[in-house]
Formats: C-alpha cells, sequence, structure tokens
C-alpha cells in the first residue's frame, strides 16, 4: 500500500505580508517558507503508519517551482521516501489538482491538508478526486490501516463517525490525524539528502479563477482603556463600538 501526501508552501504564519506592483502580486522576499500546517500533520501521520508496517511507501507531492525544493526537502527528513514537484507556479485550486492528478494515479491513499493556511481555498482535495474518479472523505480526524483494511475517523456535528474505506480514496484531513508535527532530526535531514526528488513538467490546464488586487484588512483600532469603577462605560462601548452586546 502506497500513500501520497500532497504538500502545500506556505509563508511562515508569522510572515509580514506586503504586495507588489500595486497590490496585485504577493511580494515573496525576504518569506520563509514552511510545510503547510494541515499536510505537515498528513505527513506526519502517513510516516507513522509506514513506521509500523502498514503502508511500503510515502511519497509527498507538489505543485510549484524551484522555490518549493527546500519544503520538500524538509518533508523527505521528515520521513518521506520520494518527493515529486510538478514544476509549474500554482494557479488556483483547479489548476493545481489537474497537475496532481498526473502524480497521483497509482496510489492507494491520498492524503490532503482540509487547506491551505495562505488562500484558505479547501477545494484541491475534493477536486483531485473528482478529476480522478475515485471516492473521497472529508473532515477526516484519525487514519487507521490494520490487515490491509482502512478505518477513518471524521468529525461531525455532536459526535464522531468511523468508516471503512475502499482504496484508492482521497482523504480530506484536519486536525486530529496526529498529535503533534514530527520534527526532523540531524539523520533525517542527512538522508533527505539522497532521497529522490523527482521533477515532472506540468500539464495544459487553465486555471478557472484570477486575482486581480489583493487588500489587507484594516488596522486594529488603538486599545481603549476603561476605569475599573466606570462599567456604565465599557458597556456603552461594547454595545455601540464593538457591538458584542
Amino acid at each position: 500500500m502506497k500513500i501520497l501526501v500532497l504538500i502545500s508552501n506556505v509563508p511562515d504564519t508569522t510572515t509580514k505580508i506586503r504586495f507588489t506592483g500595486d497590490n496585485t502580486a504577493f511580494d515573496t522576499s525576504g518569506v520563509q517558507w514552511i510545510i503547510n500546517p494541515w499536510d505537515e500533520l498528513a505527513l506526519t501521520r502517513a510516516v507513522e503508519l509506514k513506521e509500523a508496517g502498514a503502508v511500503e511507501k510515502v511519497v509527498v507531492a507538489n505543485v510549484g517551482e524551484k522555490i518549493t525544493e527546500p519544503t520538500l526537502r524538509k518533508a523527505l527528513a521528515v520521513g518521506a521516501d520520494e518527493a515529486i514537484r510538478v514544476d509549474t507556479e500554482p494557479k488556483d485550486s483547479y489548476f493545481v489538482a489537474k497537475q496532481l492528478a498526473q502524480v497521483a494515479k497509482d496510489f492507494d491513499i491520498i492524503l490532503a491538508g482540509i487547506e491551505a493556511s495562505d488562500y484558505n481555498g479547501s477545494a484541491v482535495g475534493g477536486m483531485l478526486a473528482e478529476i480522478l474518479d475515485i471516492a473521497s472523505v472529508s473532515a477526516v480526524s484519525g487514519l487507521n490501516i490494520e490487515n490491509g483494511e482502512l478505518s477513518v475517523n471524521r468529525d461531525i456535528d455532536g459526535g464522531s463517525q468511523v468508516l471503512s474505506i475502499n482504496t484508492p480514496v482521497v482523504l480530506i484531513v484536519q486536525k486530529g490525524i496526529a498529535k503533534e508535527p514530527r520534527i526532523p532530526a540531524m539523520r533525517g535531514i542527512m538522508m533527505a539528502r539522497k532521497k529522490p526528488l523527482n521533477v515532472v513538467p506540468a500539464v495544459d490546464a487553465e486555471p478557472r479563477t484570477k486575482f486581480v488586487k489583493f487588500e489587507l484588512p484594516p488596522p486594529k483600532a488603538a486599545c481603549k482603556m476603561v476605569d475599573e469603577d466606570n462599567a456604565k462605560e465599557l458597556i456603552r462601548l461594547l454595545h455601540e463600538e464593538a457591538k458584542v452586546i
């Protein structure tokens, strides 16, 4: 059984976001790139299953230009056996899903984070399953394989759900799939240098959306201090300005 983990290359959450070209393009200068947090948890669970002997191979895949290779190397250091980079700029969810479809055909399980922490589109996993014409399961918070049988846990309103799933399948995972993301050890970092990172050309695909302009959220208002004895003023501010009561 082989697992493919989809890896999105995203800015570190502490990055100060800036735009260029009259706010039409993201400014990548000085950005620290990381594995998307949901993908990192998916990768951690995949490596755990491999170490337990439940799967034979863990591969990671990404759509991106050469700038994404350090992120893929980190995924290899965490424990993936092989990495694939589709050599093109990711444009929108549909475009990315079409690119990933060409490298995802021969895997039993495809793990996709529920969303990426940059655009929060929450669409690639579902689109990929439709393009491949295979089943998908969303909101997966647990994954177990015993004697070749696959079971997943899903969080639902008021409780949880356990499903028995046939492969091939796309699992769209959220927090809970692994307790903590795995930190690569020095040995893993050294071994990652020798693991294969395969670059494949992009396929013809037209994006379905276009980003016209970006806008930063308005700056937060200055903090207002209210005297502890002035409850009336506090209530007024909460009602008229904060609008929470």
